[in-house]
């Protein structure tokens, strides 16, 4: 974890926060409690490149996130993920976008049956009760955030390389079939916020598997211990999941109608090649999983990963979109 203090503009050395060296620790979510100011930290833990073996941990920060308790499971059934912000609805309910990595026992995980759903508390985090997003197959990565009219949107990553999808809810709870937008994806992250405005913005890799100059068996193919001796999951719903499309450039994509239309604009471009996670020697160049945070007075801050070598930070103003 690293800071960057009010008026500063160098971030503090990293300080590790996870120590099983025995699991693959990752997707970290930041979450202030309205009522007591606790800081919780939500991450996956998974056993190699198994995606169906994840769940969700924990920990907890008493001092704005000086100390913090040691890691214990929040989600425990295997394949849960997460990704993005935990939303807290009007009522004060705690909702945790997330999604499920499935396959066939006996077979590798690939993607090809994801689902999102979401978790629901209504007592801060000590009970958690579970809703599917009907037919999300393919769609993860399920980023909440509520429109100003009082609704909320909900934008997807699509395992098939094909759109961000989208559904909408009227109170955080029940929510609309994703459906495709006309912005593309290319099965990489996405993250979104909303102006005081109104206007929502976006940030995403404005690619997909038409732009691919070839394709992976899988995220992990080119890290694996070859060990490894499970067939690979067989298609579901007609369709396999897509890895290797380019994920650059990076855009901002910005709609004034709560998403049903969409402006766009590149933040940074590049060949985004990712046929390779070798970051080492800087074959695998992409720039991805994005994150976004809106103050109140509209300043956007946006996080993203360089060439999975490094984070690179910039902060916008209302000047971007003109």
């Amino acid at each position: 974890m690293s800071r960057l203090e009010k008026g500063q503009n160098i971030w503090s050395p990293a300080v590790k926060m996870t120590h099983d060296h025995t699991r693959s620790e990752q997707n970290p979510v930041l979450f202030r409690v309205p009522s007591s100011g606790e800081i919780r930290l939500l991450y996956t833990s998974q056993d190699a490149g198994n995606q169906d073996s994840a769940i969700v941990k924990q920990q907890i920060s008493q001092d704005n996130g000086s100390t913090w308790s040691e890691p214990s499971v929040l989600f425990s059934e295997p394949g849960t993920f997460i990704r993005q912000p935990v939303v807290v609805l009007q009522d004060g309910a705690w909702v945790v976008p997330t999604f499920k990595c499935r396959a066939e026992p006996g077979t590798r995980w690939l993607g090809n049956d994801d689902i999102s759903c979401i978790r629901i508390s209504r007592d801060e985090g000590q009970n958690w009760s579970e809703k599917e997003i009907p037919d999300s197959y393919g769609c993860v990565h399920m980023n909440i955030q509520q429109l100003k009219n009082g609704t909320y949107l909900g934008l997807y990553r699509s395992r098939w390389a094909d759109n961000i999808y989208s559904s909408t809810s009227p109170d955080g709870i029940n929510w609309s079939v994703p459906v495709p937008t006309v912005l593309p994806n290319p099965n990489s992250g996405v993250c979104f916020g909303v102006l005081p405005s109104g206007r929502v913005v976006l940030v995403y890799n404005h690619s997909s598997k038409k732009d691919a100059l070839g394709r992976r068996d899988g995220l992990y193919d080119d890290i694996s211990d070859g060990k490894d001796t499970r067939a690979n999951q067989a298609s579901k719903h007609g369709k396999d999941a897509f890895w290797g499309a380019p994920r650059a450039p990076l855009n901002v994509a910005w709609s004034d109608d709560n998403g049903a239309n969409w402006a766009w604009k590149t933040l940074e471009d590049g060949d985004g090649y990712c046929l390779t996670n070798n970051s080492e020697k800087k074959l695998n160049r992409e720039l991805s999983y994005p994150s976004i945070l809106v103050q109140d007075d509209g300043t956007i801050h946006i996080a993203y990963t360089f060439w999975r070598q490094r984070i690179k930070y910039v902060r916008l103003g209302e000047d971007f979109f003109q």
